[in-house]
């Protein structure tokens, strides 16, 4: 994941663990220089009596500034576009109608275009897998289905587009082209 990795700074605190009441936390915190130039500070709280962990990503050297970004993808080599959506992102395929809204318990994530499609896939399966046989929709959640195939196949054309009115979500496009931001 990183062409440099900055020494783990290692912290006991006073926080009690949230799963077992006993143990106190302990604080990781390592910043990661990427090949893009960018920086991450990857964050990691483990209870010292239960094990329960958590982890965090936290750009550091990105645009901080809201904004609406847009990446048209064309080809399996636009997938290898790096995303970064932070808790107040909104992302959306609106040629497959997928959407996440941001959430009270929504978290940082770093990923590529083809992690995102992985997302919504695994969303869509439990979706569908939830409703009734019989139930019209089925169909219709299929098609969803095998067009999120194609998509990672890079076989089918479609619009990234995440929008974040708190700023911190940004896009690293494979080919810069095919990507715009426009500010609110």
């Amino acid at each position: 994941m990183s062409d440099k990795v900055s020494d783990s700074g290692k912290q006991i605190t006073s926080f009690k663990c949230p799963s077992c009441s006993k143990g106190n936390i302990i604080l990781f915190k390592t910043v990661y220089d990427l090949p893009d130039k960018d920086k991450m500070l990857i964050v990691k709280f483990e209870c010292n009596n239960c094990g329960f962990y958590t982890n965090d990503i936290i750009p550091v050297t990105t645009r901080m500034e809201p904004g609406l970004m847009t990446l048209k993808i064309t080809n399996e080599n636009d997938l290898k576009s790096k995303i970064y959506r932070s808790p107040t992102g909104k992302l959306e395929i609106p040629e497959l109608d997928l959407k996440v809204d941001p959430g009270p318990s929504a978290d940082f994530y770093y990923t590529n275009v083809e992690g995102i499609l992985f997302r919504f896939e695994q969303a869509v399966k439990i979706y569908y897998n939830s409703l009734e046989d019989g139930n019209l929709e089925k169909s219709e959640i299929r098609d969803t289905l095998e067009d999120l195939k194609e998509a990672i196949k890079g076989n089918l054309e479609f619009t990234l587009k995440i929008s974040d009115s708190g700023g911190g979500s940004y896009i690293i496009p494979v080919d810069k082209s095919k990507y715009k931001y426009e500010s609110p």
